[in-house]
């Protein structure tokens, strides 16, 4: 992709229709002790500060950025992931929501980082009950990590109350390459990941305990015990 494509790709991001005139502009910044994407780390199973900035509208149009330390190896000097996105959560009924949008991912610090950029697109389906939330989720890109693959995932998962302001959410979710000789994991074309957390609220501040694993065998994959402390701030 030129410099010119991204450019274009960015600001495309941002380009959500000028009747969206009221919202929300809203910052959040998270402490974790691993970056895990679907199961992977992102962090060479390290620590990592990030923070994202969002504004909402009120007729659910939304657009925001995110923002992660990342470490790939000692091969690669990358350790920025900026991302973009943009997308429109709609209430469909009481009880049926829908969330749509766009995605890009960026990576700096490395002479090849910009080679890493790639597009997402997803679609987010919410169904609410008394037994808790329930979620369908699907991601897809066609030129994932830069390679020019067609890559896709698939989840599904669920949040329950325990107690007043203590949940529990669980999920599977299932990564796909559909160009394997483009894009692997671990030598197979697909894998599973798991993870079950716990969250709560105090003080202001959002807490998160996740243990989670997936079907391969690396060290950035393997069984893991994830804490996160967080704090959302209107702005």
């Amino acid at each position: 992709m030129n410099t010119t494509i991204k450019k274009l790709a960015l600001l495309s991001l941002f380009a959500i229709p000028t009747t969206v005139m009221a919202g929300e502009l809203s910052t959040t910044v998270n402490a974790t002790s691993d970056y895990t994407f679907n199961g992977v780390s992102q962090t060479d199973n390290d620590p990592a500060l990030q923070a994202s900035l969002d504004y909402a509208a009120n007729d659910g149009w939304y657009v925001g950025a995110w923002a992660s330390n990342v470490d790939f190896g000692s091969a690669d000097d990358t350790w920025l992931e900026l991302d973009f996105y943009a997308g429109n959560y709609v209430e469909l009924t009481d009880r049926v929501s829908v969330d749509a949008g766009i995605a890009y991912y960026t990576y700096h610090g490395d002479n090849a980082s910009d080679e890493y950029y790639y597009p997402e697109i997803y679609t987010k389906f919410g169904y609410g009950s008394s037994l808790g939330h329930t979620e369908l989720n699907f991601w897809y890109s066609w030129d994932y990590f830069g390679v020019d693959a067609d890559h896709y995932i698939m989840m599904v998962a669920h949040t329950f109350t325990i107690a007043e302001g203590h949940d529990i959410r669980v999920s599977v979710d299932r990564s796909t390459s559909q160009d394997e000789d483009k894009w692997a994991w671990d030598g197979d074309k697909s894998y599973n990941h798991y993870r079950a957390e716990y969250m709560t609220s105090w003080e202001g501040f959002d807490f998160n305990v996740a243990a989670e694993d997936t079907s391969m065998n690396n060290d950035v994959s393997d069984s893991r015990v994830v804490l996160s402390v967080s704090r959302t701030f209107t702005l």
